[in-house]
């Protein structure tokens, strides 16, 4: 065999690179290792006995099986190994998180020898991830008369699991490291470009702050200084971790900061500590608690206030702020657990009760929140199998029921998918619940560390309670290079055989399909009590409430079918007054951020909270550019309230290209697309019928603000601006600095436009073929001064725009033209000024494959101007990315300059960019 001779030969690669050894995962190579184990005098036997005890993955991986087994035989002396006596063996089996090791401990535990049977069962007692067949093999065996099956199961109703695990330590020194001034976007701590690395953990750690090597030794030395103290590390004036919902992110801080989950499973740390002066972005926390880590809100800079209580503002009319304690790198903190109080010395700084709650205490006591997921479901198979009542373990889940006060529309949706509540209480925000998850998606570059998390928690299967699952290739369609080649069929093959929707089939059957994740989301999410979940930061519907979730949290939702969470407080956005008819939607959602900061005195008061967006008329396609820009609005999530005909008319779209997705054959055995068809038909009858009309909040709600967004005062295009150059570090890269076109006096110079990402639709790429028509009648030819990337969201946008013409006019003007024959096997680095039409898919907006020149100012439809994502800085120049709506992108492209309003009017002159008029019905009940 060869296998082991490869892996000898890649370690010898890895060490080039300064990395070890690279966990095993595959029966194959632990087979042989296992054989030289055997081996007395095979000469890597010695190397062989470390792969195999502190190098092998755990979970259901297919070493993982191969694992157990041999453990088995050495416990039950058929085979002896010197190094690895029964007790080791027994502890290692404790390490390997359920799966095939707890199927070994099950055989050993039900087993005839009874010293054996009785250590299988202690192990037992200490294992959380078990699933049904596992639990129906021990309830069976109690009903046999097994007295240990009976001990195993009354453990488990006792939640011994959790309440023998050692308390959290009262008090945790911590010392700080400013990762950086302002918002720190997940794309620091893990960069979009590195995304193919991400399922190998030690190496994707080299790309810790962008591969900034000084900040790295930074971190290094500070650990050296303070062995006996954690980092924290720190967004200073800033919200850690906006952006993307990368559980890489918090992976690459766990692994340089945090603490070892097993000493048996490398390179997988949990419980880092990060923070924020504007708190934790709210995908990032959930994430941190994955981890069992700590994110602290820490306010040490606030604004001032006049003796009237107004804000103190700058020239600029930015507010000012003030320090009222110093976290500066290098200082040493205290975290009071006990007291739920940040200290410096015997100083109090902050109560930290937020970040303390008894729900996260009890995720840090467990090293991670799946551990307290599947104990509560495992506790609760046990009592119901001794038909007792469940005994108060866990920190009762939070409920806040108002006697008297209406229902929000998020709270409506919490309410119908709620499990576990008391009974008949009816929940209001600050509730903490679970709930029954409909829709989940995978993209491609999480996809990988999500299929990791499965076989870690020891899931074979989707959970049936699931509607449907989808994994993507969205984020690895521009180019389809070696790696992609290497990672994401094998990616297609697991979810696919976990029962999800894929966009590539494993078998060929169906045409790749490169559609951009949320855009299939959007239509295969067919009612509007729908929950979903999804990996990434944009899983935003225009139906249901869709939450933007880390690979792991799309893990646990796509094996358990649930999802737990508090309920969020909402913000209600109206609209009043009419749009001008040159004026794209782009801009009402741009308006909407820079008018709701000018109503709240530069807060966000979006931050965190649902956006309960009273939209009305707007289909799905339409209205998911508003929710989807709700990321950067850094809400938690959004929800659209629709008149009933608009919302028949959004499901009628969704089934029917659901229906288009079956045609192609992209349905499994379990008919699961059909199954949504169903769905989509029952929903529009009811509606249809009046006896459950479409989704409203109640007319008594609370909320914790309310928005009106004046459409009279929209009057000429928006643009969001990172602001590369200002002064205040803290300011720049935010998406809060939303500017008129009028600022850029048409004189602005633009490098390369871009029209693409979820944040357009099929009406975007008819305004551009539009555009392009108008320009050639108005100037004789159309020319373009910068470059202008284009790449439709969806394929089937590219057969309708195919079938109706458009798709003809759009070629017409391209120099490239994508060909799914030979697709692109390197990203473009230089680019002409011509149109590209580009295959379908992220294309710039992830920045992970394909980039603009550095140091270009690129205009774009894109939801990401974060330094790097889109551009990266040059020597001579800052890179940035200014977003905007098509029109003024393409306009934009052709001139290389941004354009004058006047300029603009003319080239959308007799194109309908929106009807979009606000409800004038009651959208509340």
């Amino acid at each position: 065999m060869n296998t082991y001779n490869d892996y000898i030969k890649e370690i010898e690669e890895r060490k080039s690179q300064g990395l070890h050894p690279k966990p095993i995962d595959g029966a194959e190579l632990l087979s042989e290792i296992i054989s030289q184990i055997k081996d007395k005098d095979n000469s890597h036997r010695e190397d062989s006995l470390k792969f195999f005890i502190y190098n092998t993955l755990p979970g259901t991986t297919s070493a993982a099986g191969v694992k157990a087994k041999f453990l088995k035989e050495i416990i039950l002396g058929e085979t002896v190994v010197e190094e690895i006596s029964p007790a080791f063996a027994f502890e290692q089996l404790s390490h390997m998180k359920g799966g095939p090791s707890v199927e070994v401990l099950l055989d050993l535990a039900l087993g005839s020898d009874s010293s054996i049977a009785d250590e299988a069962a202690k192990v037992l007692k200490t294992q959380v991830f078990l699933y049904e067949a596992d639990t129906e093999r021990l309830e069976e065996a109690m009903k046999l008369g097994s007295a240990i099956a009976k001990d195993i199961i009354e453990s488990y109703a006792k939640a011994e699991f959790f309440t023998k695990l050692p308390e959290v330590e009262e008090k945790i020194e911590v010392v700080t490291y400013i990762a950086g001034v302002g918002d720190i976007s997940t794309d620091l701590l893990s960069p979009g470009a590195d995304a193919h690395s991400r399922s190998d953990r030690e190496l994707h750690g080299q790309s810790m702050f962008e591969h900034n090597k000084d900040m790295q030794n930074e971190l290094l030395a500070l650990q050296k200084q303070h062995p006996d103290k954690r980092v924290m590390l720190i967004a200073e004036k800033g919200t850690m971790g906006v952006g993307s919902s990368r559980m890489s992110g918090v992976n690459n801080v766990a692994l340089w900061t945090g603490i070892p989950s097993s000493p048996y499973v490398p390179f997988i740390n949990i419980a880092p500590v990060i923070a924020g002066t504007n708190g934790i972005a709210p995908i990032f926390l959930t994430t941190v608690g994955v981890t069992g880590g700590i994110g602290i809100d820490l306010k040490n800079w606030v604004k001032q206030k006049d003796e009237n209580g107004n804000t103190i503002v700058d020239e600029d009319g930015d507010p000012i702020l003030k320090e009222v304690y110093s976290v500066k790198t290098g200082t040493v903190l205290t975290i009071n657990t006990k007291e739920k109080k940040l200290y410096n010395g015997d100083k109090e700084l902050k109560d930290i009760s937020t970040a303390l709650t008894p729900q996260k205490m009890e995720f840090i006591k467990a090293g991670g929140s799946y551990a307290v997921v599947f104990g509560k479901k495992l506790q609760t198979f046990a009592c119901k199998a001794l038909g007792i009542e469940v005994p108060q373990v866990y920190a009762p889940s939070k409920e806040i029921s108002i006697e008297g006060q209406g229902l929000t529309a998020v709270e409506k949706i919490f309410n119908r998918n709620a499990v576990g509540n008391t009974p008949g209480v009816t929940l209001h925000a600050g509730s903490n619940t679970r709930v029954e998850v409909n829709i989940v998606g995978s993209q491609d570059t999480t996809g990988l560390m999500t299929s990791q998390e499965l076989e870690m928690m020891a899931a074979t299967v989707i959970s049936p309670i699931v509607d449907a699952g989808y994994q993507s290739g969205c984020h690895t369609a521009s180019v389809w290079d070696d790696k992609s080649k290497a990672n994401i069929p094998r990616l297609m093959k697991f979810m696919n055989d976990f029962g999800l929707i894929t966009g590539r089939d494993p078998k060929g059957v169906y045409h790749a399909m490169t559609d951009v994740i949320h855009k299939v989301l959007n239509d295969i999410a067919v009612d509007d009590w729908d929950v979903i979940i999804g990996g990434d930061s944009h899983t935003r519907m225009a139906k249901g409430v869709a939450f933007g979730a880390d690979s792991g949290t799309v893990a646990l939702a796509l094996a358990t079918g649930e999802a737990t969470m508090p309920i969020p407080e909402s913000v209600k956005v109206t609209f009043k007054g009419d749009m001008v008819p040159y004026m794209d939607f782009r801009d009402v959602v741009h308006a909407t951020q820079q008018q709701m900061l000018d109503q709240f005195d530069g807060e966000n008061v979006f931050q965190g909270r649902i956006i309960e967006v009273h939209i009305g008329t707007l289909t799905s396609d339409q209205a998911f550019t508003f929710t989807d820009w709700t990321a950067e609005m850094k809400a938690k999530a959004s929800i659209c309230v629709s008149e009933d005909e608009t919302l028949i008319e959004s499901l009628i779209i969704s089934r029917d290209r659901i229906q288009i997705m079956i045609d192609k054959g992209m349905d499994n055995e379990k008919q699961v697309l059909q199954g949504l068809v169903d769905k989509a038909n029952n929903r529009i009858a009811e509606i249809e019928s009046g006896n459950r009309p479409a989704l409203r909040p109640d007319a008594d709600a609370k909320y914790y603000a309310e928005v009106v967004i004046d459409l009279d005062k929209i009057v000429e295009p928006m643009i969001a601006d990172p602001d590369v150059n200002n002064e205040d570090v803290s300011k720049r890269y935010t998406h809060d600095n939303i500017q008129p076109l009028s600022f850029y006096g048409g004189t602005k110079k633009v490098d390369l436009g871009f029209v693409g990402s979820c944040m357009i639709h099929k009406g975007d790429m008819k305004i551009l073929a539009q555009m392009l028509k108008n320009i050639e009648a108005q100037q004789g030819e159309v020319k373009f001064n910068a470059p202008l990337v284009v790449a439709p969201p969806t394929y089937n946008i590219v057969d309708e725009l195919k079938a109706e013409g458009d798709w003809d006019v759009l070629a017409k003007y391209s120099g490239f033209v994508f060909d799914d024959a030979a697709p692109k096997a390197a990203a473009r680095t230089k680019y002409e000024n011509v149109l590209y039409l580009e295959r379908p898919g992220c294309n710039l907006c992830m920045g992970n494959q394909e980039k603009a020149e550095p140091g270009d100012t690129v205009m774009a439809t894109s939801t990401r101007l974060f330094q790097g994502r889109v551009v990266r800085d040059s020597k001579e120049k800052k890179g940035e990315s200014l977003l905007s709506s098509t029109p003024v992108v393409v306009l934009s492209s052709i001139l290389g300059r941004t354009p004058t309003l006047e300029e603009y009017q003319a080239a959308v002159k007799g194109i309908i960019l929106t009807k979009f008029k606000p409800s004038q019905k009651q959208l509340v009940v």
